[in-house]
């Protein structure tokens, strides 16, 4: 049994507030695979105020050099999993191991990479000439805080796409992985905890659907990263459309 008894939030595994927990049951044999805890909204709301925190503090200042460095070794943690992580998904969801190896294992760490390696090429900030002449200067700037919820299918490649342009970008993330599949998130925590990565950074917090719909509509929230189903979609873009929030 593999259990996860405690939430990931500010750098440090957390007891969370309730006892919920979900059972994860392993593909092929339909049997335990082990448990993860639930997060309960005031879970989400230390795991929020975490990042919001680790936003204003150190993430941000960093430059994209020095964000890039710590991002260079978060994708070293992670290839150094790949294998393990890969085989894990497999036995979470039943995704063939040949085609596993590729989505869970591999693909985290290069995205991750990719996007240390695009900030180190890029700027935040370029000069135009302006529409009335003279000059506009055009800064980039980090939204804030990503909530990036995740589906069961691809949870792996899905998170980095979501983890990777957002840390990348200066932000910091509470992930909320899906139940079924919530026990490989936690390779993203080992993963941060290795790299060095500033506590609050990363927040990982499995919950169910009243618990993910807090998440997504919390004032503390900047942005919502979604892969899911059509409904949950529909119900998430109409909350952050009535909240102005950016959601992709």
């Amino acid at each position: 049994m593999i259990d996860r008894p405690q939430l990931f939030i500010g750098g440090a595994w957390t007891t969370p507030s309730t006892s919920a927990h979900h059972d994860v049951i392993e593909a092929a044999t339909e049997k335990p695979l082990g448990t993860v805890a639930l997060a309960a909204p005031a879970d989400i709301d230390a795991a929020v105020q975490s990042a919001r925190t680790a936003f204003a503090g150190p993430w941000r200042g960093l430059t994209a050099d020095e964000r890039a460095d710590v991002l260079d070794a978060f994708a070293a943690a992670l290839r150094a999993r790949a294998r393990d992580t890969a085989m894990l998904v497999s036995r979470e969801n039943g995704m063939p191991i040949s085609l596993s190896k590729g989505a869970n294992g591999i693909a985290p760490a290069s995205i991750i990479a990719y996007y240390a390696g695009l900030i180190r090429k890029g700027s935040t900030q370029d000069t135009r000439a302006g529409v009335f002449g003279g000059r506009t200067v055009v800064r980039r700037e980090p939204v804030g805080v990503v909530a990036a919820i995740t589906p069961w299918n691809y949870p792996q490649a899905l998170a980095a796409m979501k983890i990777g342009p957002a840390l990348a970008a200066g932000c910091t993330v509470v992930l909320k992985p899906a139940p079924e599949t919530a026990l490989d998130a936690y390779v993203f925590a080992d993963a941060a905890v290795e790299a060095g990565l500033p506590a609050g950074v990363i927040n990982v917090v499995p919950a169910d659907r009243d618990e993910s719909a807090y998440l997504v509509a919390h004032p503390g929230i900047d942005k919502v990263a979604f892969t899911g189903s059509t409904g949950a979609g529909r119900a998430i873009g109409e909350v952050c459309g009535r909240l102005l929030r950016p959601v992709t």
